[in-house]
């Protein structure tokens, strides 16, 4: 089943960098419009690391302080094109928040978004889940990938890692405080692009 859907994947015309959803997006918000923000904030994670945990958590917080954001799980229907859907998602979210966690880098998926968020330059606040930023790296076999791909996903784990970020040890540290304090970030970040826009 796995490499069915990664051969669906890999044959998906929605992943490429240069399809008609990622360009058109990308070439509006370049221009004197801006796409509709659908979403405040888009949370980019490894559901088998963190979807019961500081995911859900930071999604539900966020949405009690009436912050709209994107989290997979919660917003996606059964019948939702995946790869468009949370393409979408990405190019009209004002910020991104990428969970790296231990299994992170094995999924195709998570280092997918994490391009497309690099890519279409997004406020991004890493929060590094039982990681640290050193212990990145792409571990994807070359046999699922193009070294393009991998290029592309080596880059964007780069750009992420040189950005100060908060980070949570499951052993020692309150998974209640840095949903909180991962929250406060992300008004902060929010309320500092309304007034870029403000003052454009």
């Amino acid at each position: 089943m796995i490499s069915r859907v990664f051969d669906f994947v890999k044959q998906s015309k929605s992943i490429q960098l240069n399809n008609k959803l990622f360009v058109d997006l990308l070439s509006s918000s370049s221009s004197s419009t801006k796409p509709k923000a659908l979403h405040d904030v888009f949370i980019n994670h490894r559901g088998t690391d963190t979807k019961r945990n500081i995911a859900t958590l930071l999604y539900d917080n966020l949405n009690a302080r009436n912050i709209r954001p994107f989290l997979d799980s919660k917003n996606m229907k059964p019948g939702d094109k995946l790869f468009d859907h949370i393409n979408r998602a990405i190019l009209t979210s004002k910020v991104a928040v990428t969970v790296f966690s231990p299994n992170y880098c094995d999924s195709y998926f998570c280092l997918h978004e994490l391009a497309l968020i690099m890519e279409s330059k997004k406020r991004v606040i890493p929060i590094f889940f039982d990681i640290k930023p050193s212990q990145l790296d792409v571990m994807i076999e070359r046999v699922t990938c193009s070294d393009d791909e991998i290029q592309r996903f080596r880059w964007a784990l780069q750009e992420a890692k040189d950005i100060v970020g908060l980070t949570f040890d499951s052993c020692k540290g309150n998974l209640s405080e840095v949903v909180t304090v991962a929250s406060d970030v992300i008004v902060e970040r929010l309320v500092e692009l309304d007034s870029e826009d403000e003052a454009v």
